[in-house]
């Protein structure tokens, strides 16, 4: 009887159980060498050398005491020196102080004998006008001279930049002809603002608060516009006291009054004209008062 062949006996080969950080092989290595290699030679160097940390010999360890005893000694002088100086620096200030209030006791004093100055050169103007007009046409002539402070009706003339002072309107620069450069106004556009409300029967103007004379000039030192040498700042408020409708009316319709238009329309100028019922102009702050005399024949032979 044929038995079944046998077949080898398998043997059971135990496997070894793999570990859990097998799969973290570079994060274990870095986290068991996270000193470089290099470095930890150094640092082992340095330690078998005696170089590292503290100062190990007496040498060493007087001049590091040395060096502190010297800053030590450094912050003490400057504290001790800053403490001596504190009194001095007081007695500078007060003295100062006593100066600044000496030079301004001085300078009030001053003013107070140029306000008194000022109305005694008043009181002497008025006299001369009286003596050039008589006693019936002073105030017009003090009026009409700026030697005395004006109210009455008239208008107001705002004029400004426009509000691009690098273009007009349009976005053109203002040409050369007849007009400015830019967007700002100039010295020859309230040449004309001026003339043209003297044109239209104004009888005192003031620009800024600057009261004008016969005498008054308008020019410009840049871009800045002086008034009798003084410089004055956009928006340029104009008051005229005068007749304020017809006032009004004649300067828009006038040659001066078109021209500020085309300012405003062509060129971005901004301007603004209005009736008022009670100006208030100041006097002039000097006037030289001029008296013509009539050339007789015996004179002129």
């Amino acid at each position: 009887m044929c038995g079944m062949p046998q077949q080898p006996p398998v043997r059971s080969t135990s496997t070894r159980p793999a570990r859990p950080d097998a799969s973290m092989s570079l994060l274990t290595n870095v986290m068991d060498h996270s000193l470089d290699d290099g470095y930890a030679e150094a640092a082992a160097r340095k330690k078998a050398e005696g170089t590292g940390g503290m100062p190990k010999t007496l040498r060493a360890k007087l001049g590091l005491a040395a060096g502190l005893v010297l800053a030590a000694l450094v912050v003490t002088v400057g504290a001790a020196q800053a403490r001596v100086a504190a009194p001095v620096v007081a007695k500078e200030r007060e003295e100062l102080l006593d100066r600044i209030e000496g030079e301004t006791a001085a300078a009030d004093e001053l003013e107070d004998s140029v306000d008194k100055l000022r109305d005694d050169v008043s009181a002497r103007q008025r006299e001369a006008l009286e003596k050039s007009g008589g006693s019936g046409r002073s105030d017009l002539v003090g009026i009409l001279s700026g030697a005395v402070e004006v109210r009455g009706p008239g208008v107001k003339l705002v004029v400004n930049d426009a509000k691009d002072v690098g273009t007009g309107g349009d976005g053109e620069p203002r040409g050369t002809s007849g007009f400015s450069d830019t967007g700002r106004v100039r010295d020859r556009d309230m040449q004309r603002v001026v003339n043209g409300l003297w044109a239209s029967g104004a009888e005192a103007i003031s620009i800024n608060g600057q009261r004008l004379t016969a005498l008054s000039a308008i020019r410009a030192a840049g871009d800045a516009i002086l008034v009798d040498n003084r410089p004055l700042v956009p928006p340029y408020t104009v008051l005229a006291v005068g007749d304020g409708e017809g006032l009004s009316t004649r300067f828009q319709d006038g040659a001066d009054g078109l021209y500020l238009h085309a300012l405003q329309e062509n060129y971005g100028i901004r301007t603004a004209l209005s009736v008022a019922d009670d100006l208030k102009l100041p006097a002039a702050p000097s006037v030289i008062v001029r008296t013509a005399q009539p050339i007789t024949e015996k004179g002129t032979s």
